[in-house]
């Protein structure tokens, strides 16, 4: 037969985030099944974003033109890169 473990309970409420955190840093989520509740969540990605490494001159004319056309940079880089792979 199993033994079960003493598990510490949950206080009714913490003086700070620090406390809580330190709380959490030791003991396991797991431990406490009927503290928590399933929730349903709908979420959709709006958008991703990537990385890309560019020289500083490419960067720099990337800002002025998107400030002459009234774009974002992303926006910008975006369109010139589809643009470019369009044509390829």
């Amino acid at each position: 037969m199993r033994k079960r473990k003493e598990v510490d309970p949950i206080p009714e409420e913490f003086s700070s985030y620090e406390k809580a955190a330190e709380f959490w840093d030791t003991h396991d989520t797991t431990d406490y099944p009927n503290a928590f509740r399933d929730v349903d969540v709908v979420t959709k990605f709006r958008a991703r974003h990537f990385e890309i490494e560019i020289d500083g001159d490419v960067a720099q004319a990337l800002r002025t033109q998107a400030r002459r056309k009234g774009v974002t940079v992303s926006r910008l880089a975006s369109d010139l890169l589809r643009q470019k792979l369009v044509t390829q």
